[in-house]
């Protein structure tokens, strides 16, 4: 959105942005890296089964992402990334890796997947830059707060029972 102020909806900021990846797109390709990381071959299949969608799905995602140089098919129906593509989507596995750290540390939980896997495509980069070094220093507060405290715990016990 350059040059342009003011409100728009949601589908009028998409209309604006420049980005040649849909966020089905960024998340197809996320999900690739991530099986790629384990260790393991991407086929249709494996990835239809991951992302819960139909292969024929998968077909048209894979071949879109073809085109637009950051796969590749091989033999056997393995795909491959680029290079493009493995570039792309190292920083897509960082952009989800920390708004779900972030996110875990707001909410006190454990597990922020759906949540990260909503609100990702909308960040920009800039945006997932400093929420990394935010989430830095919020690990290191927590980190001195808990040293505290327990430091605390340990000089002056509280005695649990019924007061005397």
């Amino acid at each position: 959105m350059k040059e342009q102020n003011g409100f728009y909806t949601l589908k009028g900021y998409q209309k604006n942005d420049s980005a040649d990846m849909t966020s089905a797109m960024e998340d197809y390709l996320e999900m690739i890296c991530r099986i790629l990381q384990q260790g393991e071959a991407v086929k249709v299949g494996e990835l239809s089964q991951r992302l819960h969608v139909k292969p024929s799905s998968v077909t048209k995602m894979v071949q879109q992402l073809t085109n637009c140089g950051y796969l590749r098919s091989e033999k056997y129906g393995l795909i491959c990334l680029t290079q493009k593509g493995s570039k792309v989507g190292k920083y897509l596995l960082y952009r989800h890796d920390v708004l779900f750290h972030f996110l875990c540390i707001l909410n006190h939980s454990q597990d922020e997947l759906e949540e990260a896997e909503k609100i990702e495509h909308f960040l920009t980069p800039a945006t997932i830059h400093r929420l990394d070094e935010l989430t830095k220093e919020l690990e290191i507060t927590r980190g001195k707060a808990s040293a505290e405290l327990s430091q605390k715990e340990q000089t002056n016990p509280i005695e649990k029972g019924p007061p005397p």
